[in-house]
This record gives structure tokens, sequence and C-alpha cells, in this order.
């Protein structure tokens, strides 16, 4: 136990480096440079960050057992698996963007348009942050990371609750140190007006992000999911822009009544029928396949079990297109000539395990492999001994070492 909680504390330090989470992480930066100097307000920063990190994980963590305890085979970042989740947080992260830009102001009075707001409104700002933060979290797995989840999830409530605020402490360790330490804070830059186009900067990270949650649920509903969430990303743009032209106008009385009419009814308008169009919208998608050449077969537990120990290895790619790292160690490693040709000369059947979409038996498998999310890169040998579990980020090497092991084959 003590060892899957130092995993987790671990891998939560390292998941701040994910490309997943870097446009999150970014805003709480920036929110450090605006408080340098300042260090009640840098420690307000640190504590909301750190309690929106726990208590979503916490939460997440509970719905998670919850489920799996009713008989649901789940594991780290089922809600991704959810078009209508995946539609609300491409939205929420729109937003995000667009405040960025300057679109509009978040925690701003009419009246105080332009300043900057201190006290509760920076913890909550903050708090809000770090639960966004560990929502966009759950595509990535760092190291250390899945096999400390795959212990939790076959632990007592207790125990597993344990290791998941492990993950959320070590999440928010760097962040919070930096805002409880001011000889640590001093080092950053000063504040000045290069932070407003670093503001405006940071948007388009967002805006990738945004783009990357929209792919995803193309893949998951279809394209009827797809125009469903780019027209409402228009009314939602358009949303905030009045919201913004209120703000700086100070606008009153009967004039903002109006406007605030309008603007919640655009935005009810363009959120509300998202649940049942996504749903509606949702048909079968392929799934994510590597350019490699061999064939890719469909995974399930009856084809492995009927191709084990017949002469031919077999390679298992558990994915999903919502996976950053998967797609990453697609791009870079499974994907390169080298791996292709070894796929080929070694004869392996290349399976691939598409958990885009909720799939008992997928979750099932990677549980019985004690790992609680992906990646998850399953080789199994020609003569049908034990399988082999590889790391979670993949080079082409320990792919072709793997294969060759494998299919009993030299270099």
């Amino acid at each position: 136990m003590l060892t899957a909680i130092l995993a987790a504390f671990l891998g939560g330090i390292i998941l701040n480096f994910m490309p997943c989470v870097f446009p999150v992480i970014s805003l709480k930066a920036l929110g450090l440079l605006h408080h340098q100097g300042d260090s009640n307000r840098a420690r307000t920063e640190g504590s909301g960050f750190l309690l929106g990190v726990v208590v979503t994980m916490l939460a997440l963590a509970g719905l998670l057992l919850a489920l799996r305890a009713e008989g649901t085979a789940v594991g780290w970042g089922f809600q991704l698996q959810s078009p209508l989740v995946i539609g609300i947080l491409a939205l929420i992260v729109l937003g995000a963007a667009l405040n960025l830009l300057g679109v509009f102001e978040v925690g701003l009075s009419l009246q105080r348009a332009g300043e900057i707001s201190v006290g509760r409104g920076v913890f909550v700002r903050s708090a809000l942050t770090g639960a966004l933060a560990i929502v966009v979290a759950t595509p990535c797995s760092a190291p250390f990371m899945a096999g400390a989840i795959g212990f939790a999830l076959v632990q007592p409530p207790a125990v597993a609750l344990g290791i998941f605020l492990a993950l959320a402490l070590g999440f928010a360790a760097p962040f919070t140190l930096v805002s409880f330490f001011p000889a640590i804070a001093s080092r950053l830059p000063r504040p000045g007006a290069w932070m407003d186009i670093l503001k405006r900067g940071l948007a388009f990270p967002m805006l990738g992000a945004f783009a990357w949650l929209v792919w995803v649920l193309a893949q998951q509903a279809g394209t009827t999911a797809l125009a469903a969430i780019l027209a409402s990303a228009v009314v939602v743009s358009f949303t905030a822009w009045l919201y913004g032209i209120a703000q700086r106008r100070r606008l009153m009385g009967r004039s903002f009544k109006v406007l605030l009419t309008i603007t919640v009814a655009l935005f009810l308008g363009a959120v509300v029928p998202l649940p049942n169009v996504l749903q509606a919208g949702a048909e079968p998608t392929a799934a994510p396949q590597t350019a490699t050449a061999v064939a890719p077969v469909k995974w399930s537990p009856h084809t492995v079990n009927e191709l084990r120990g017949h002469g031919k290895a077999i390679f298992v790619n558990f994915t999903a297109s919502w996976c950053i790292t998967c797609q990453v160690n697609d791009r870079t490693s499974l994907s390169t000539d080298a791996v292709k040709q070894a796929l080929t000369r070694t004869n392996t059947v290349y399976m691939v395990a598409d958990s885009t979409k909720f799939n008992a038996d997928i979750d099932d498998a990677m549980s019985t492999f004690g790992q609680g999310g992906l990646p998850l890169y399953v080789v199994y040998p020609a003569d049908g001994s034990a399988p082999k579990v590889l790391p979670q980020v993949l080079t082409p090497s320990i792919v072709i070492n793997a294969l060759n092991q494998a299919s009993g084959k030299k270099t």
C-alpha cells in the first residue's frame, strides 16, 4: 500500500508535465505572476487550487469505486467515455479561451470591469481551475500512475481513496509549493505589460484543447454530434461576446436586463438540447488504428484465447481516442517503419482494443493486468507462455525487442 501511495504521488507530479494538462496548468502560472510580491494572494491561489484538485479527485474516485462496486467495469478516465461529458467539457474549455482573449472577464462585477478581484473571488476561481485540471488530466496516465490506480481499484474503499488522495496531492504539489514559499516565487519574472500578451497567448493552447475534445466527440458520436457541438460553440462564443459588452459598457437598468435575458436564453438554447442530440447522434466508430503493415484485428477475449499458443506472437494495443499518451505512442513508435517491419518479419498478430466508448471486456482485461488506466500494451509470446506488459511510454526499440522475444526471432 505504501508503495502504491508513493507511486501515485510521483505519478501526480509527473502528470503536470503531460500534454493534456498543460493548457490548464498554464492558467495557474499566470495567476501566480499576477500576485507576485503579495504572499497572501499567492497563498490564496495555492490553497484554492489544492482544494479544487483534492475535492474533485476524491469525488471522481468515489464515483468510480461506487460504479465498480455495482458491477460496472470502469477505469481511470471513465467519464470521457460519455459524449455528453466531452461536449460540456469542450464548451467549458472554449469559455476559458475566450476569457483569456479578453472577450469577457470572470468574477468581476459590471461596475468594476477591468479590475483584479481579490480575496474570495481568487480562491473560488483557483478552486474551479483545480477542478478543471483534474477533469482534463484524466485522459493522461503518467509513469508510476497506472500501476498505483490498478492496485487501488482492487483494494477496500478506504485504501483506494488514500491512494487517489496521494495522486491529487502529487498533482497539486508543484504549484502549491511555489504559492506558499516566496523564495521560489521570487525567481519568477516580474509582472508587467508583457503579461497581457502572455494571457492572450495562453488562449491558443486552450483552443487546441477544445479542438482535440471536438475531435474525440466526433470519434465517439459521429457527424451529428459534431454539428451539434460546433453550433453550440458558435452560440456560446456569441453569448460570451454579449456578456463582455455588458461588462465593458457597464450597462445598467432596463438595457442590461434585456441584454442579460438574451444572453441567458442563447446560452440555454445551446446547452440544454445537447444531451438528447449527442445521445441520438451516437453512431459506431472504427477503432483507432495504427498505420502498420499488418492489418489490425479487433480485440476480444475470445479472439485472444483462440490465437494464443499457435505459433504466432500477439501484440494488443489498448487505446482510446481521448487518450493523448496513446496517440503520441502511435505516432512516435507504433507507426514507424521499423516497428511496421518488425511486425511483418515476426508474423505478429496486431490487435486493437478500442476504449473510446465504454467496453466492459476491455476494462476487465485491464484490471487483470493490474492497470487502472490507458495506455496498455500487452505482448503474448508465440509459445503460449505468460504475456508481457510494456511500459506506458513507448519507443520503437522497446516494441521491436518485445516482438523479437515474443516470436523467438533474433534481430
